[in-house]
């Protein structure tokens, strides 16, 4: 029987070239503080966590997570390491409600959540070493040809620029689209009026014939966005993603529920619990966990499962390969978000710097290759030197 035999992580912090912050670049949940400097400072990650999990025939399996990874690799080490050593990795369902359980009291969500999930990812990723087998051939296979991704950057920047960025978007065959506002309730009529602008110059530029989907990261307030959901509505949006903060349930709630644009969330929600309270109060038209903050694999599959019972789309925060296997494995995940390679700014980009072995998207595509075992992805060399990386 294949036992686990060492757990190691490692917070890789960037050292490198950055983008600067601009002056409202994305609404976030800090807009509503009285704040001087760079209010998106606290949504910045420039470090990232892996998770290697080795077995005792030799075979490594590797997991992530973006959020507070030196906290989280503190939790990984000292709490859930001594709950997974000398176990059967195939024992993965047994092993998730072990973490959960003995983490109950304080691990529920945020840091407790993503480091289960870094460790779930790696086992998923050893399991497909182990059979030989892409992970989402052990999840079910695959459901769809090519997993459709839309482009999701379109920050917000002078109009020009943004035209500029998008029609790049357009070029390279992509037909769906996510851009973000720059500004939120504290800025008054003024900011109403500069967030419509970016809207109205996107469509300019992708037309009506493609799928736009608007972002405000938890920057507005149920107040603000019953305001700008009247004025939003001739843009036809596919979706409003995150217009309050997470544990705003009942905002999400009412706001889905006016019929006007369906609500998109669950980037910030960690539990399958969370999720049956947004379906119950059918508080989001779309589901975006991300699998590196809510369990891993193994719970996101029971959301997925949750989700469809509601007939309520998932479609996975960010993109990165974790995510692919589960949308090409599931039917009621129609297609991914995908971050184009940029220089390190928010810090999605940091994948593309750490790892090697993402799909590159052709005509707005991205296809998973059935003859590499697990995710498909290695820990890369080549930014190194750009890193300082705690053990």
């Amino acid at each position: 029987m294949t036992k686990i035999k060492s757990v190691k992580t490692k917070v890789y912090q960037w050292k490198g070239k950055t983008v600067p912050p601009q002056s409202n670049f994305c609404t976030n949940a800090s807009d509503l503080l009285y704040e001087k400097g760079d209010n998106m400072g606290s949504f910045r990650f420039h470090e990232w966590l892996t998770c290697e999990i080795e077995t005792d025939d030799g075979l490594v399996g590797i997991g992530n997570s973006a959020l507070a990874p030196q906290v989280v690799k503190k939790t990984i080490d000292h709490y859930l390491t001594p709950l997974i050593l000398n176990e059967d990795p195939f024992d993965y369902a047994y092993l998730w409600e072990k973490m959960y359980r003995r983490t109950l009291a304080w691990g529920r969500k945020g840091v407790g959540m993503t480091a289960i999930s870094a460790v779930d990812i790696a086992i998923w990723d050893l399991l497909g070493k182990l059979t030989n087998k892409p992970v989402f051939k052990l999840l079910g296979g695959r459901t769809k040809e090519k997993i459709p991704v839309y482009a999701s950057k379109l920050y917000s920047q002078p109009i020009e620029d943004l035209k500029k960025e998008a029609q790049s978007y357009v070029d390279q065959g992509f037909k769906m689209f996510k851009m973000r506002f720059g500004w939120g309730p504290k800025d008054g009529p003024d900011g109403v009026k500069k967030n419509l602008e970016l809207v109205e110059a996107v469509r300019e530029v992708v037309g009506y014939d493609t799928d736009l989907m608007l972002e405000c990261y938890m920057g507005w307030n149920l107040e603000y966005t019953k305001h700008m959901l009247p004025k939003l509505i001739k843009f036809q949006p596919k979706w409003l993603e995150e217009p309050v903060i997470a544990d705003d349930i009942h905002g999400y709630a009412e706001l889905n529920n006016m019929n006007m644009i369906p609500i998109s969330g669950g980037e910030h929600e960690f539990s399958l619990f969370g999720f049956r309270q947004l379906l119950d109060l059918k508080a989001v038209s779309y589901i975006q966990y991300d699998t590196n903050r809510v369990g891993g694999i193994t719970a996101a599959q029971k959301i997925n499962a949750l989700a469809e019972a509601y007939q309520v789309p998932v479609i996975p925060h960010a993109g990165q390969m974790h995510n692919y296997h589960l949308t090409m494995a599931n039917l009621n995940c129609p297609f991914s978000e995908f971050f184009p390679v940029h220089d390190v700014e928010i810090g999605n980009e940091l994948f593309y710097y750490i790892f090697e072995g993402d799909p590159e998207p052709k005509n707005g595509f991205i296809d998973l290759d059935e003859n590499t075992p697990g995710l498909g992805i290695n820990l890369s060399n080549k930014y190194e030197k750009d890193f300082q990386i705690i053990e």
